[in-house]
């Protein structure tokens, strides 16, 4: 993504001293990520990430987001601290934009992981699942199975001008889902979104989880199907690759833990996971003008994945 919000050097330098992140150096936009403007800052205090939230994040929902990653940061997951200014807030309003400061962690996101970096992302999710028990703020899941079902209903025929057939699939995962979802499994607050490139490794280390605007109060379990998804097939959806399957679940298991009952749904889940990102990929696939900034993601990746975790 190129960035939205262009911020010049003089007013720059005064939204960093808003945040009391010392005397700005340089700023550099960040070409990465599709859904804010984002500016790597340095300061004499430091390097910092400085996001602009665009019109896809409804600034209703940042209180939430914010008081998640400060109660995981008190845990001492590694997740970066928030900056607040010297009246106590998290965010800064200019041009009519929301603005935040985050701590700068380092690392990169890998492409392909190995089975090593997937154990390492297993434990940190359970390490953030086990802070977050006692986290009692509360944000419904838009995109959770009801969701699922009204955008399959919104893109309705023009799912088979993706790939011919498509519609009749998701509408019997549709039906499969509501049939089988599991009721009674524990809710929690989840990350909902821990793809590769929301997670900085160093080296098999996990440096930082990120990126917690997806962050909403669901089926706890569904959390680890969305990683499983997400880290252990090649990009286009296919190559499962189960060692990095099963180390992911090993770490996971090390630091919090699947039960019985879990594990049992966890085909469902993960089929929802994949219902999900496939429907939400489908809606922006049909939705995106081709002269748009954003990368429109392949919908068919989740696709491929869906059909191998139907087969298990």
């Amino acid at each position: 993504m190129a960035v939205y919000t262009h911020i010049d050097s003089d007013d720059m330098t005064m939204l960093v001293h808003r945040f009391n992140a010392g005397e700005l150096r340089s700023a550099k936009g960040i070409a990465e990520g599709v859904e804010n403007s984002n500016y790597l800052v340095e300061t004499d205090k430091g390097r910092f990430i400085f996001t602009v939230y665009e019109k896809r994040v409804d600034l209703d929902d940042l209180p939430f987001f914010f008081a998640m990653i400060d109660h995981l940061v008190s845990r001492g997951c590694p997740v970066p601290g928030a900056l607040m200014t010297s009246e106590g807030a998290h965010i800064v309003h200019w041009q009519g934009k929301a603005m935040a400061m985050m701590e700068f962690m380092p690392g990169l996101s890998v492409t392909h992981p190995n089975p090593s970096q997937a154990h390492a992302v297993g434990r940190a999710l359970g390490q953030a699942h086990a802070a977050l028990a006692d986290f009692d703020r509360i944000r419904p899941n838009a995109l959770g199975p009801q969701g699922w079902f009204d955008l399959a209903a919104r893109c309705g025929d023009d799912l088979d001008h993706i790939r011919p057939g498509l519609k009749a699939r998701v509408e019997a995962e549709c039906a499969h889902i509501r049939a089988h979802w599991p009721q009674d499994l524990p809710v929690s607050a989840i990350h909902a979104d821990l793809f590769p490139d929301n997670v900085l490794m160093s080296g098999d280390h996990v440096s930082a989880l990120i990126d917690f605007y997806f962050a909403c109060t669901e089926v706890r379990a569904w959390d680890v199907a969305v990683t499983h998804a997400a880290w252990c097939f090649e990009p286009d959806g296919t190559g499962y690759n189960a060692a990095v399957g099963d180390a992911l679940l090993a770490g996971y298991d090390e630091s919090f833990g699947l039960s019985d009952a879990e594990r049992a749904a966890f085909p469902v889940l993960a089929r929802g996971a994949c219902l999900r990102f496939l429907l939400t990929r489908a809606w922006d696939w049909l939705n995106t003008p081709a002269d748009a900034m954003v990368t429109r993601k392949d919908p068919v990746a989740f696709l491929n994945r869906l059909e191998h975790y139907a087969a298990s």
